[in-house]
């Protein structure tokens, strides 16, 4: 659950807002039926939202996996909205995933987006775009993939207390359980299966929980719990590897931030940006942990009295049993002078504090895709050039010859 992403948007609507010679170069080519014509690529239109989405998900080489677009809790929509269209994209590339053929691999399912199974090619950044008739939101997810000897590599961090019971949850299985048949989960230690004679280790049917009674230093290490998932008759494995460090009780109740988990984040002059600080806090809730955001060691409010850069509503979120608050840094839009200030998520209650810096960086826009199409643009100049030039000739000729005697 600890892995986390640094966002990444795409920036295709930018180039076509800055290329109107190439959009009119286009336009040329479907002018006339009888000519060749080249399917104009739609626009991407701006998106008032862009929200960073921290959860990176992590797969084996031929298992199944589902990214979940997540809906924008700071934005105005929502999946049960009828009106909502939802495309996805690779890459900040401009071709949209489709989910029309069972038969493909990747299919796009609503909010979701299958690899049936994944392939180490996959590896990359996916944004779904969210939009109705008045609001545009992006969320981009990243997705790693690799092979199966790197299973450590892509383990999920999970925490116990020393001296107490403790549960361990298999994570990110929601999507593969069916709720009508039996959940048969696997579970090992260290690649060995665990004893069901071992009264240490307690098994709950129908859920993803192991329980670990009389947690000790020496169970730290990595778990692993293993599924089949069935989809159109063919099974696909699915595996989730948890690094488990166990915690001296008496630090059970410190604060740790877990993202932002990189040292910048990347960001577009001019648009939306939503940056979350996300804070473990242990097993209980019942802990006061306060979580602020610092511009410059200064309050937000008090560096910007304009609110263009906000600190959104405190949220109290439970995963796999364990408790976070998020705390959001919101943009609105990014402006340059924000490359240039040193932002800090704060953590702290009463038994300890956490710092976590993280820097703004503007990303580097990708021409590459603009480049290859200089040449196409210029074929449909000849193409529309020669049309026009042939339509304004037979108009002549029509008007010498209705005035000829």
């Amino acid at each position: 659950m600890f892995q986390d992403a640094v966002s990444h948007f795409s920036h295709s609507h930018f180039l076509w807002t800055k290329t109107p010679a190439l959009l009119l170069a286009i336009s040329f080519c479907t002018m006339d039926a009888s000519a060749f014509r080249i399917q104009p690529v739609k626009s991407i239109e701006q998106c008032q939202d862009h929200t960073v989405y921290f959860k990176h998900y992590f797969v084996l080489r031929g298992e199944a996996v589902i990214l979940k677009c997540s809906s924008s809790s700071h934005g105005s929509l929502a999946f049960s909205d009828l009106s909502l269209n939802l495309t996805w994209h690779k890459n900040d590339s401009q071709p949209v995933i489709s989910g029309e053929d069972k038969e493909q691999r990747i299919q796009a399912k609503g909010d979701t987006l299958w690899f049936l199974p994944a392939s180490l090619e996959d590896t990359g950044v996916y944004v779904c775009t969210q939009r109705n008739s008045s609001y545009c939101a992006k969320v981009s997810i990243h997705l790693t993939v690799v092979e199966k000897t790197a299973a450590h590599a892509i383990s999920y961090m999970q925490k116990l207390f020393t001296f107490t019971s403790g549960k361990l949850v298999c994570p990110d299985l929601e999507d593969f359980i069916d709720k009508k048949a039996d959940l048969e989960l696997k579970w090992y230690k260290d690649s060995v299966p665990l004893d069901e004679d071992n009264k240490k280790y307690i098994r709950l049917k129908e859920t993803t929980s192991l329980i670990i009674s009389s947690v000790l230093p020496e169970d730290s290490g990595y778990y692993t719990c293993k599924m089949s998932f069935t989809y159109e008759g063919t099974q696909y494995p699915v595996t989730r590897t948890i690094q488990l460090q166990t915690v001296e009780t008496e630090k059970r109740n410190t604060p740790v931030i877990v993202y932002p988990d990189q040292k910048t984040t990347l960001a577009v002059p001019g648009y939306k940006m939503i940056i979350p600080c996300k804070v473990f806090i242990g097993l209980s809730r019942d802990s006061y942990t306060i979580v602020r955001w610092l511009a410059n060691d200064t309050n937000i409010d008090t560096m910007y009295k304009d609110d263009r850069v906000t600190v959104g509503e405190h949220q109290e979120i439970v995963e796999n049993g364990e408790n976070f608050i998020e705390v959001p840094l919101i943009f609105d839009p990014v402006r340059e002078v924000d490359f240039y200030t040193d932002f800090k998520c704060l953590a702290q209650n009463s038994v300890g504090y956490q710092v976590l810096p993280t820097r703004v960086k503007e990303e580097a826009i990708s021409f590459s895709w603009y480049i290859a199409m200089i040449p196409v643009a210029l074929a449909c100049l000849l193409v529309g050039g020669l049309l026009i030039h042939k339509c304004w000739k037979q108009r002549a000729d029509k008007g010498y010859m209705i005035a000829k005697p």
